[in-house]
């Protein structure tokens, strides 16, 4: 341990209400993991905060020693950003109530809350915030880079339903940030990342749900170009309350998967229907009626289910790299090249993803918040998922290269969420006409880029 790191925590030891874990103490070990075991680190500290101040005394005592210093809510963030070597992690686990007013149909949910944490709260009054589609995700770093999942075309970004943030910022002052409140800092918040402080405490605007339709079924051989071409023309006219999401990968040994396709390229859909499924049956069976699907099923689940039903796919203590951007458009050209990948992919876990946004989150102006362009409807993430770090070379170089190949085709944009932690050369694509305005809001709020372990936005000024 350096002796700024051991300085500090002497000076929080004293009034500090949670956990300080150092290497070496029992719970340091589990304390210090992350869900992606490629971006794997080590701090000298964990301040396991129990409140505001307890965040408020670890920000302005490792500002003032020069500590480098991540923040994690979850530890989900593919990047791993949620730790870092030899500095301190503020880590907000302990903070995770959750207040529900269902009569203003809102929650105040604290910063270290993950979605399951979020989704069982309002889900007890029959409401849900649209969120991610993995409930281990904290919620806290998937709300400040946008937020995508089930219900964005119905019900917008999870940005786009916050209504105020309380934060500590790099001074160490607790700030509130609303439409009225620091607007500027408010309008960065969402989608800006963690540039900008460590949010205690969210106050979010819910919707009432407590159940929905969802289809899924398996396309092969030639019906996986023809099913990718349908879904591209279809998606642009379909409801908002139809959420049709795609994947390319290999055929897993999955039920009502026949032994001699597993693990040859296949295109696996999944379509959510929010809605009375009187209105929604044609839209889902138009799906159903593409090419020879196998292995389809159609179900009405629970909200809680359909947030919890990927989370086995998706473990902590994996390895994960990612590529992603977005597309106006999806040509014939970037389809076969996907398709033509797919035999070669290392890992059976991995996957090409495709997603449509539009709806609600494409009608929100492109200069109202922080969060990309979404004029460009189509997002398309490269996700490679794989055990062992022996692998890492073959699995990184697929993602790589297939990138490389569909790169021309996209837009000028990427989804922080998305980004792995090697492309600090993509963030200022991330945010493309709203660069010099984040830039101005940085540089009032953390002149000194105190917080830099992120997608980070640079202050304009000579000692950051």
């Amino acid at each position: 341990m350096n002796n700024a790191v051991a300085e500090l925590a002497r000076a929080l030891a004293g009034d500090f209400k949670g956990d300080l874990l150092l290497p070496g103490d029992p719970q340091f070990g589990a304390a210090r993991g992350i869900w992606n075991a490629r971006a794997a680190r080590t701090p000298a500290l964990i301040a396991r905060c129990a409140d505001p101040a307890d965040v408020s005394a670890a920000v302005r005592r490792a500002s003032s020693l020069g500590v480098l210093t991540a923040v994690r809510c979850g530890g989900h963030s593919l990047a791993g950003f949620g730790c870092c070597d030899g500095g301190l992690v503020i880590d907000l686990s302990r903070m995770r109530r959750v207040s529900v007013d269902p009569i203003a149909r809102r929650a105040r949910a604290e910063g270290g809350c993950l979605l399951g944490t979020v989704d069982n709260a309002t889900q007890e009054a029959g409401l849900v915030f649209p969120a991610g589609v993995v409930s281990h995700t904290g919620a806290g770093g998937l709300i400040l880079g946008g937020g995508t999942g089930w219900l964005t075309r119905i019900f917008g970004l999870s940005c786009d339903n916050v209504e105020s943030y309380t934060l500590v910022a790099a001074s160490g002052d607790l700030l509130r940030a609303s439409a009225r409140e620091n607007p500027d800092l408010y309008w960065a918040l969402r989608g800006g990342g963690g540039n900008f402080g460590v949010v205690t405490e969210f106050e979010l605007r819910l919707h009432p749900l407590t159940h929905v339709t969802l289809a899924n079924a398996w396309w092969l051989g030639d019906d996986i170009l023809s099913v990718v071409r349908d879904w591209r023309d279809f998606m642009p006219s379909a409801p908002d309350e139809l959420k049709w999401n795609l994947s390319l990968r290999l055929a897993p040994p999955t039920s009502g998967i026949p032994a001699p396709v597993r693990g040859k390229p296949a295109l696996n859909g999944t379509a959510l229907w929010v809605g009375g499924l009187k209105q929604g049956q044609s839209f889902l069976d138009h799906i159903a009626s593409l090419g020879h699907p196998i292995a389809a099923t159609q179900e009405t689940i629970s909200f809680l289910k359909l947030q919890t039903m990927a989370d086995a796919d998706f473990p902590h203590g994996r390895r994960y790299y990612t590529k992603s951007g977005f597309l106006q458009t999806l040509t014939d050209n970037s389809i076969e090249r996907m398709i033509a990948a797919l035999p070669a992919i290392p890992s059976p876990n991995t996957q090409i993803e495709l997603a449509y946004l539009g709806g609600a989150c494409g009608r929100v102006g492109a200069s109202e918040t922080a969060f990309g362009d979404r004029g460009a409807p189509f997002i398309m993430n490269l996700l490679a998922d794989w055990p062992d770090a022996e692998r890492d070379a073959a699995n990184v170089e697929w993602v790589r290269d297939l990138f490389v190949a569909l790169r021309p085709a996209m837009r000028p944009e990427v989804y922080i969420n998305f980004m792995s932690g090697d492309e600090a050369d993509r963030v200022q694509e991330a945010y493309h006409d709203r660069w010099d305005r984040l830039v101005a809001v940085k540089t009032r709020f953390d002149p000194a880029n105190f917080f830099r372990v992120n997608q980070n936005i640079p202050p304009a000024t000579p000692n950051a």
